[in-house]
């Protein structure tokens, strides 16, 4: 570890029987709390899903503190480094699914799941002509970074990816399928359905795209783009070789890999665009979302009136100049 942090932050998950949820993450937040971590952390009878911060000292004795449970023995942690709390707050909250697929007929990752693929085996997969590669995040998680040639879902949370799937079953049918996400939770579950549903060759990303960017032979070669994550970095670096712009400004269509969310509370659109237009825009992802009464841009800078109309005329005049 470098010197030069003095944090880590730490995703992981399992998927292993868990009892009592509730019981369990109540005694766990507060072992966290007197760790000094904060974070989000998913309890549920199926296993457990966290990413967590703190100081080196703090997560190393948590680590160790989960490997010292027999049921959390083998477990993964992708580790980053970090000059301080990747979060505000600490929570940790039973759920009936870790991640949730909403399916009628849940999969146990256990029971059935695709093929792992490492890091180079998945690299070297990707240049395959008979590969068809599934991202299985959201649009907004796609738009930032995506790997190269891969196909985007449009869909704005993880359980609308088996009908977007079956709406689309052609695209993939006779293929060797590669899927991937974040940290690797998702793709257990989704690998798993997509062999129920009668697709035969289907692999994932060992370690989710975490994993590959920290490979020393790979490192993160045929990715596009930064990597969203739920925390305050939003985003974090994934190829090491070559870093190449994918994000698109909102309002604009230019290069830009900022993200905010929409300051209309009734819309929180995340959306891409630069300091300069978050201004101009008033961080509101449309017209209508810039009145809006509740505007959170309009209450955060005690904006008149006067200064809306002002903004607003501004914002015509960009537009007219634009189309001429």
């Amino acid at each position: 570890m470098s010197a030069t942090y003095t944090h880590q932050v730490l995703l992981y998950y399992k998927y292993v029987p868990i009892e009592d949820p509730e019981t369990f993450a109540a005694e766990h937040l507060e072992k966290c709390k007197e760790l000094g971590l904060k974070g989000r952390i998913l309890v549920g009878q199926e296993g457990i899903n966290g990413t967590c911060s703190g100081t080196i000292e703090a997560t190393n004795a948590y680590m160790e503190m989960m490997r010292a449970d027999e049921r959390f023995a083998d477990i993964v942690f992708k580790v980053d480094e970090a000059n301080g709390h990747a979060f505000k707050k600490m929570h940790v909250r039973p759920r009936k699914e870790i991640v949730h697929f909403g399916l009628e007929e849940d999969i146990n990752p256990n029971e059935l799941t695709g093929n792992y693929l490492e890091p180079k085996e998945f690299f070297e997969a990707l240049q395959s002509e008979d590969t068809v590669v599934i991202d299985a995040r959201n649009d907004y998680e796609f738009d930032l970074g995506h790997f190269r040639g891969a196909v985007r879902p449009d869909i704005k949370t993880f359980r609308d990816l088996p009908e977007w799937i079956r709406d689309n079953k052609e695209m993939f049918q006779g293929k060797k399928i590669l899927t991937y996400c974040t940290g690797g939770i998702r793709c257990e579950k989704f690998s798993g359905w997509l062999k129920r549903e009668g697709f035969e060759d289907v692999n994932q990303l060992h370690g989710g795209i975490v994993m590959y960017g920290k490979d020393p032979q790979v490192q993160g070669q045929l990715w596009d783009g930064s990597l969203y994550v739920f925390d305050e970095r939003i985003s974090v670096p994934v190829n090491r070789v070559e870093h190449v712009v994918v994000g698109k400004d909102h309002f604009t269509g230019e290069s830009c890999e900022r993200y905010v969310n929409c300051a209309n509370p009734e819309c929180n659109e995340k959306i891409i665009c630069s300091e300069e237009n978050e201004k101009l825009y008033m961080r509101s992802c449309s017209d209508e979302c810039r009145v809006h009464p509740r505007n959170r841009y309009i209450i955060e800078h005690k904006m008149t009136e006067e200064e809306v109309q002002e903004r607003l005329a501004e914002i015509e005049r960009v537009r007219s100049a634009q189309t001429v």
